[in-house]
């Protein structure tokens, strides 16, 4: 694997700015070509707060000087050279090693298992060497003192000899001697006679014939042999250990997650009816509203517009949910920094998505609460409620969300807290309003269950989370709508056939759509013909559930409404949306059902009425 190599730093301050020593740099690291890395970022703009760069080195030791601009984060800049140059490296380590003679690639308890047999070889290899010179050695040793002993008759039998060989023979016969024995007395100088030069060869035999004895015990105990291993290696150390030159840390603080490198910052994150998204820092927004006359408007074409807005933190998460049931998950600082003027980028280029797969609803998450649910809804009338936690892990290329029959899509999806009222539109004016407590949680990859009984022909177009205070727009084909208090809709248990929400007829034509609205809201309105019409939902007619509406858009014979959404009104402040309104009104209704909980009363139909 890689172990990670950083440099060593300080944080100091020097006339009020933070100041970056580097004193120490990762093994095989030109300190010339570090300075050139980090200087080159900052000409290139990849690195923005730094104000000085110089190398005060000396002969005492290494120190590279990085002073910081005042409003840089210096733990923020300090990884973001770690990540991108080499400040922080890796070395390699890869514990190939011949086992048997074949090359194998082992883990650390395996080198440190074959290491241990490989000495035990070694150390009975050399001790077997040794115990063989030895014992010759205590062969010719025996020899001589045996001539020792006997010298005076030794000496007459050799000057009686007529040659070496004849003598070699002669002694090797008289005092039973082996021939390397004879040879060795026939060889020996005439000063081992000496007295000093005998006790000499009698001790080295003695000792010899000690270091014998312990060189059959080391073979003969394994046991021995092991703690050989053990004081030579206590030796090596003992010879060559010196003070560690590294230090080591926690894996943690060694991992930069590219999030460290990122400043956590308040955004604006803007999404547009025809898929473009970017974010935009809040504080531009609060400036350019302090101006007096207003903002310009964002840069989007003229059939486009700004259809969700929301503020959140560079560190939030977004899903994106597509018409195939597929969930992608961005983080806010991977979305494109653009100015207010900008259309920002195509979402298809920051997702990968399918061939004729869009993406049909974006859900912002500050954190994957398991208090907190993910409820769903399909064309043919599945509802599925998921925890969030379960959307915590993501992958490259998405995951699954929920499963769906054949020509089934996704059509929204709504985070909720487990005691909502959920309500579900279809194409011929139906809808129904159920508990979200009905709907049983299931794992991920399920199916759902079923949140509307269609009859033949018919389809769910929306989904929306009913709350006291909003109404319900209906929008059909031919250019009608209506407003409905949401009050108007008696809740009714999950699965039934629901109750009339809109009249449809030849004259008003299919409902294409249901939003959930304020009354301060305004509407866009998309023809097939590429029409587009915005109207303030005020001007809409509030009437009941049986009523055909009214026409709100005039459309020529051959054409018909294909969508209707919500605008996002950016002259606002961006914290003032539907959804901070909402976040309220959730509140108060939390704070009732504390107080008075209804949720186990069943009601009959003849009741409700």
């Amino acid at each position: 694997g890689k172990i990670r190599v950083k440099a060593k730093t300080e944080h100091e301050e020097k006339n009020g700015r933070n100041v970056i020593i580097i004193n120490e740099i990762p093994y095989m690291v030109n300190k010339t070509n570090l300075i050139n890395q980090i200087a080159d970022l900052v000409r290139s703009k990849k690195v923005t707060g730094i104000s000085d760069l110089r190398d005060e080195s000396d002969r005492d030791g290494m120190r590279i000087f990085i002073e910081l601009k005042k409003d840089a984060n210096i733990q923020v800049l300090e990884n973001q050279l770690f990540k991108l140059t080499s400040m922080q490296t890796t070395f390699g380590v890869i514990l190939l090693a011949l086992d048997n003679n074949e090359p194998k690639v082992l883990t650390l308890k395996q080198i440190l298992e074959k290491y241990i047999l490989h000495r035990r070889e070694v150390i009975r290899r050399r001790t077997t060497f040794e115990l063989d010179k030895a014992e010759k050695r205590c062969h010719i040793l025996e020899g001589l003192i045996v001539a020792l002993d006997n010298i005076d008759e030794i000496i007459k039998l050799i000057k009686a000899s007529k040659s070496a060989e004849v003598a070699l023979g002669m002694l090797g016969d008289r005092f039973e001697l082996t021939k390397t024995q004879a040879q060795a007395i026939l060889d020996m100088r005439l000063q081992k006679l000496t007295n000093l030069e005998q006790n000499k060869i009698k001790e080295e035999h003695t000792e010899i014939v000690k270091l014998i004895e312990e060189l059959k015990g080391i073979l003969a105990d394994e046991n021995k042999i092991l703690q050989i291993i053990k004081d030579e290696l206590l030796e090596l150390k003992e010879k060559y250990q010196d003070e560690r030159k590294t230090d080591f840390t926690e894996a943690d603080e060694s991992d930069i997650d590219f999030e460290d490198l990122i400043k956590e910052e308040t955004m604006v994150v803007t999404a547009t009816h025809a898929g473009y998204m970017k974010r935009t820092p809040l504080s531009i927004y609060k400036q350019q509203k302090r101006g007096g006359k207003g903002v310009i408007a964002q840069g989007t074409k003229e059939e486009d517009f700004v259809e969700h807005l929301f503020v959140s933190s560079t560190h939030d998460y977004i899903l994106l949910f597509t018409s195939f049931g597929k969930v992608h998950w961005l983080k806010v600082y991977q979305l494109p920094e653009a100015s207010r003027q900008s259309k920002g980028k195509a979402i298809v280029n920051l997702i990968t998505l399918d061939e004729g797969e869009k993406v049909t609803t974006i859900v912002k998450v500050k954190e994957f609460n398991p208090k907190n649910n993910l409820i769903m809804a399909t064309k043919q009338g599945v509802v599925k409620k998921v925890n969030l936690s379960a959307f915590s892990k993501p992958r490259k290329g998405g995951i699954r969300g929920i499963t769906l029959d054949e020509g089934d899509h996704l059509i929204n999806v709504e985070l909720t807290d487990g005691k909502r009222e959920i309500i579900l539109g279809t194409k011929n004016g139906m809808a129904i309003k159920f508990r979200e407590k009905d709907v049983r949680a299931i794992g991920r990859v399920g199916r759902g269950v079923r949140g509307i009984k269609l009859k033949k022909g018919d389809e769910v177009i929306g989904m929306e989370i009913s709350t006291e205070k909003k109404n319900l727009l209906t929008i059909t084909e031919n250019g009608y709508g209506k407003q409905t208090f949401l009050t108007d809709y008696r809740l009714i248990g999950r699965g039934g056939s629901g109750v009339i929400n809109i009249r449809t007829s030849d004259r008003n034509g299919k409902v294409v759509a249901i939003k959930s609205i304020y009354p301060d809201n305004d509407i866009m309105f998309i023809s097939q013909n590429g029409i587009v019409i915005r109207t303030p939902v005020s001007g809409i007619s509030t009437i009941g559930r049986n009523t055909q509406g009214v026409r709100i858009m005039k459309l020529s014979s051959d054409d018909v409404v294909v969508s209707a959404a919500k605008i996002i009104n950016e002259d606002r402040d961006p914290s003032d949306t539907d959804l901070e309104k909402e976040n309220e009104e959730v509140q108060k209704e939390l704070s009732q059902e504390e107080k008075i909980d209804l949720g186990d009363v069943e009601l009959t139909d003849e009741s409700e009425e």
